[in-house]
This record gives structure tokens, sequence and C-alpha cells, in this order.
């Protein structure tokens, strides 16, 4: 084939007029597609220009993510060299269909996903690692039905690197023996969930394979036992030790061995390690980047506190950079150390700390003036005070999260966008917030990320000088900030062409005009707008004709969107991927143009005054890639059972649901609320 590439190609015909295409090699072709790759419709328009791109095409490919297994038929011979293959879309893979893969690809195949698939045994998994000797990476997660039995599978796999067997709850020490004796290569390994994988299998795992970078053992039901053997692997730079309870100070406490090339380190909702269990683990450790000490949201006795010697800890690793210490109880104790501490710390996490007040946080961020990401949220003891030290201080700053910090005042959040520059990500959600703060907040060029959600302060005047200024922004959440209307959205949507997520939800002034405007946002991919009363079906078809890479649709409460917007929906939005109809005025007809969509998965249908049984039933058949669907339980009798379980055989999950008819009733909705109040009588 390099052969080929290098040599002109011929023209398409004797009789063609002059192609420019003609003069190029194949080389420079397949460089031309290495840029197309983002964009499935552009590959198949390339493919489908002519006879040899279309050849071209079918051997430059490496990458797969079919829709569905029974796709993989027309693809084997028209993609010969595929060394990447997703089947996370295809709930249904089973032994045959490993087989067929397995000497398709089985000099190419090097990695593969069937981390949503299922029905597939241990069988098919020793087709698959016996012929194709060349796979380095496999993804299992989820795959719980496997056992013992598919692991020996996995031990054939001889050049296996990569290997996630998260939630995999009936492999147990034997099996992961196996895969440990035959996978003497593998660098990364996931065990997250195994529960019947105890101190055995990881001590085999330890001693077996020398090459291990990245270990996850989250969950298991280990003890310090396996930790020794652990900490001999070498080259281990990633642990992760999240809700391991049988770990404790005790057990540290007898470690005789040290891991000096330990870079990560989690520890999250470890409940029975302080102080000084931490310092017996990471004893000897020279090259540690990361610690990671979070607990959950609720506040308990139990939760840790950061106090001197908890963070004392940490003193000697000169090259820490990241500190996430996410739910835990703050100490002034512990501030004063933390800012003692003598590394370059660019990250770090403080949210939902308790305790943590301006005194404090000030105090700290003078102190580490080279950080690039903060997170303070739900830190509801910090005024101006702290955000005026953060912003003289750290003007390099790139993240800051800071939701629900309801005592910093509207004059906070000028400081930000008039001294950090620099920044890309604002959580600003359920602040004091105004359109002075936006406005300076525009400066800030760099700026993808912004989140505005139940921010009631903020009007279109300071959304359009953000839209006009920060043309990089691809994701922005103005979730409940009511005084948004049209003419902000307007400026969003011709001021930032990159633009792939927007949440306006129960915005009560945004129209289908708002729609038109995003509608010129061509990447746009995830689209919340539920609750708004006054988009649509026009405003809908508008965003399926002109966004076609959108995946996500929320139009739960969207009263006047019906089979008409389905219809644009079905023709233009072939990406689609999640949909939530709940409350809409869509019947049997619209939801049957919608399972025309090849690539939908997860629907969230309830309270649709117009489907019947019988619409759902079909459009249920016709969506042969449906993995989930949220279903009222008033349907469940309803629907045949043979439906049912054909579905369900096919990989699909039904969540049944019963939920009472629910509507917000505002002034001024007039014939929403009424036809409301009929769909409820009907209900």
């Amino acid at each position: 084939m390099k052969t080929q590439s290098k040599r002109r190609r011929q023209p398409l015909s004797p009789d063609s007029s002059p192609n420019p295409f003609d003069i190029l090699t194949e080389e420079i072709v397949c460089k031309i597609l290495d840029h197309l790759h983002n964009d499935p419709f552009a590959t198949k328009a390339f493919s489908l220009t002519c006879k040899a791109f279309y050849f071209i095409e079918s051997r430059h490919r490496r990458i797969l993510k079919p829709l569905r297994p029974e796709l993989l038929p027309r693809i084997f011979h028209r993609y010969p060299f595929v060394s990447h293959l997703d089947l996370s879309m295809c709930p249904r893979v089973d032994d045959t269909t490993l087989n067929v893969i397995s000497s398709t690809w089985k000099a190419t195949l090097q990695s593969i996903n069937l981390s949503r698939s299922r029905f597939f045994t241990n069988a098919g998994l020793s087709s698959l690692f016996v012929n194709c000797s060349g796979l380095v990476e496999v993804d299992l997660c989820n795959a719980m039905q496997l056992t013992d039995l598919a692991a020996s599978a996995i031990a054939e796999a001889k050049n296996l690197e990569r290997l996630s067997l998260a939630r995999c709850k009936s492999i147990t020490d034997m099996g992961i023996g196996c895969i440990a004796v035959g996978c003497r290569k593998l660098r990364s390994l996931c065990l997250k969930w195994c529960l019947r994988v105890g101190d055995l299998g990881v001590e085999l795992i330890a001693l077996k394979c020398k090459q291990i970078r990245s270990l996850d053992l989250s969950y298991l039901p280990i003890t310090e036992k396996s930790l020794n053997s652990v900490l001999q692997l070498q080259h281990l730079e990633d642990l992760v030790l999240e809700g391991c309870h049988g770990i404790d100070d005790d057990g540290l406490s007898t470690l005789d061995q040290s891991c000096k090339s330990l870079k990560m380190l989690n520890l999250s909702n470890c409940q029975n390690v302080t102080h000084t269990g931490l310092s017996s683990l990471i004893n000897g450790t020279e090259q540690l980047q990361q610690i990671i000490l979070a607990y959950g949201s609720s506040v308990s006795p139990k939760l840790p506190k950061v106090t001197s010697d908890l963070v004392k800890c940490l003193n000697a690793y000169s090259k820490l950079q990241s500190i996430k210490l996410d739910g835990c109880t703050v100490t002034w104790s512990g501030i004063k150390a933390m800012a003692s501490l003598h590394s370059p710390v660019k990250e770090l996490s403080l949210s939902k700390c308790l305790g943590l007040t301006d005194d404090g946080l000030s105090f700290l961020v003078q102190s580490h003036k080279d950080l690039r990401k903060l997170d303070i949220t739900c830190c509801r003891k910090i005024t101006y005070t702290s955000i005026d030290i953060i912003t003289i201080s750290c003007t390099s700053l790139t993240s800051l999260r800071m939701e629900s910090c309801s005592l910093v005042p509207k004059e906070a959040f000028v400081l930000i966008g008039a001294r950090c520059s620099f920044l890309e990500e604002l959580d600003a959600t359920d602040n004091e917030i105004d359109d002075e703060g936006l406005k300076s907040i525009s400066r800030c060029s760099k700026l993808s990320i912004l989140k505005l959600g139940i921010c009631s302060n903020i009007s279109d005047e300071g959304l359009a000088k953000v839209g006009s200024s920060c043309s990089m922004l691809k994701e922005v959440d103005l979730y409940r900030s009511v005084a948004i209307s049209d003419a902000g959205i307007a400026a969003i949507g011709d001021g930032c062409p990159a633009l792939e997520m927007i949440n306006i939800a129960y915005n009560d002034k945004i129209t289908d005009n708002s729609l038109v405007s995003l509608s010129k946002c061509r990447m746009l991919k995830a689209l919340e707008i539920r609750g708004c009363l006054g988009v649509s079906s026009i405003g809908l078809s508008a965003i399926a004709m002109g966004c076609k890479q959108l995946t996500v649709l929320d139009i739960k409460k969207c009263f006047n969107i019906n089979d008409n917007g389905m219809l644009p929906l079905a023709q233009f939005s072939q990406n689609l991927k999640q949909i939530n109809l709940s409350y809409c005025s869509v019947t049997d007809v619209g939801l049957v143009a919608l399972a025309s969509i090849s690539r939908l998965q997860n629907m969230t249908i309830l309270h649709l005054a117009g489907l019947t049984p019988n619409g759902l039933a079909a459009a249920l058949l016709a969506c042969r890639a449906l993995t989930k669907v949220k279903l009222h339980a008033s349907f469940r009798p309803l629907l045949p059972q043979s439906i049912l379980g054909y579905m369900e055989a096919h990989g699909c999950v039904f969540h049944w649901r019963d939920k009472a008819f629910q509507v917000r009733l505002t002034e001024g909705n007039g014939s929403q609320g009424m036809e409301a109040a009929l769909w409820k009588e009907q209900q």
C-alpha cells in the first residue's frame, strides 16, 4: 500500500474533464481524511464523491463505532484495517459477533470497547483473545455476567496493556489470578467495584504484572496485606483506593514498603484512614504530584479534619501540584500548614469544605500564587474579601468554580474579569453576579465554560457583551436565569460559533427566536430547553436543520412542541442519542418518526397525552439502538409482554415511573395552562 500511496492516481475516466484531485497521491488524500475524523457526515460525503475516494477511505479508516452489531457484517469487508473498535453503543454483542470480529480483524485489532455490551460469554472472549494477538486495550466495564471462566479467556491476551473490569462483580480472586499469570504486560488495570476480589487477587496482580502504571482498587474488600505487594511495583504511578474501608491506620502502620514512583494517590472515602495512615502509605514516595482525599457531601462526624498533622504528611513532596480535599472539615492549623507547603501547588479543590472562611482562604492563596485551578463550590462563608485576595494573588487562574458562594456580592465578580485574563472556566451558579460582573468577565477572551445557572441578576445586556467578546465559548449554563431573553441568546448564537452545550431551561422569556439564533452554532451537541413555555416546533425545526451534531436534547414541559418538531429531528438529527419528551404534545406519529434515528439510545417518555400503547409499541420496535427507556408505569400492562421481552433481550433496560402528572402554572401562560389542565384530567 505504501508503494501505491506514492503513485499518482489515474483519472476517474478517459472522457472526464480535468479533475484537480487526480494530481494528488493517495498519501495526500489520506492526510485530508485525517482532518475529517470529527465529522462523520464529512467522511461519508468524501467516500461518496467517487470510486477512488470510496476505496481510499475504506483502507484509511482505523476507528469504528458502529451503532448496532447487525451493522457489522456490512463493514467487515468495507474496512479491512480497523485497529480500534468501539461497541459501547451496541448493547447486544454475542459470541457469534465476537467470533466474526476476531476472524476479520485478527491481524489489525488493537483495542475493543465492550463497556455497555452484554450477552457474550467466555467462549466469545476466548475466540477474540486467541485470534487477535495484537490486542493491547480492552474495556469490559459493567459486564456483570462474566465469571472466572471469562477471566481465564482474558488471560489469553498475552500482549494486553490496558484492561478495565469495573463492576464485573462475579469475577473472584481465582479469575484475577489467571489474568495476572497470562497478562504480564499489563500497564493499567481497573477493578473498581469488583466486590469478590480481595487481597489474594490483588497480590497476584502485583507479583506477576511488574509493568503496572495505573491501578484502580476502589471499593474492594482489601487490607494492608495486599498493599505491601502493590507498593513494590517499581513503575506504579496512579493508585486509587477510594472507598476501601478495610484499610485503616493500624494496618498501614505495618507497611514495610514504599513506592518511589507514585505520582497520584486517591484515598477518597477511606473513613478509617487519618494522617497517621496517610503518612505510612506515602512514606518514601519521591514523585507524588496529586493527592485526593475527597469525601461525600453529607455532614457527618466521621468526616476527616484537615489539620496541621494531615498536611505535614505532604510537606516533603516538592513535586506536589494538585490537592483535593472536597467535603473535609478545614481547621486553621491545617490552612497554615498548607500555606507552608514548599511544593508548586497549581490545583486546589476545597469544594464543600466546612470551616473555610475568608481569613483561611486568603492566607492560603497568598502562599500559592501559581494556582491554575481553584474549586470553592458551596463554601458559604467566604465573601468579597476572599475574591479580592484570590484575584490579586492568582492572576494565572484558568479555572474558578464557586457555585453557591452566597455571601459573595456582585461587586466581587468585576474583580475576576479585571484581574484573571487567562480564565477558561468559571462556575458562578447560584451567585449574585450581575451585568457589570459579566461585562468584566467578557475580558477573558479564552473563556470556554461559563455557568450562570440560577443567577437572577444577569440580563441580556451582560450576556450580549460575553457573546461578542468570548468567541471560544463551548459550554453555557443559564438554567433558571429568568431575566435572560431572546436578545441575550442571539448574542451567544452570533458570537460563539464553537458552542457545544447550552442550558436555558425554565426561562419563560425564551421563544423560538432563541432557537433560530442557536441554529447557527453548527457544533452544538447538547441543548436543554425544558420548561421553556415560549418555544414551539418552529424553533426546534430550526435547531434540527442547523445543528446536525446534536446528540442530547431535553424538551420536557415544552408544551408547544408537537409532531411538527419531531419530523425535522428525524430527518436531520441523525446523531441524536438521548431525548427527554416528557409532557410535550408529541403523539404516536412524532414518536414513530423519531424511531428512524439510528443512533437513538435513551428516551424519557412520561405523560405524553397523545401517546397510545400501539404507537409506543411501534416506536419501540423501530428504535433498534435503544438501551434505556423511561416510561410511565401505566403503560406496563398495556404493552405486549412479547415486545418488552424482545427489547430486553436486545439490551434495552426499562425504567418504570409511577410519577403523578405535574405542571407549573404561571400567570399569563394562557393556552398552555389550559392544555396542561386538560392533560391532567386525561391522566
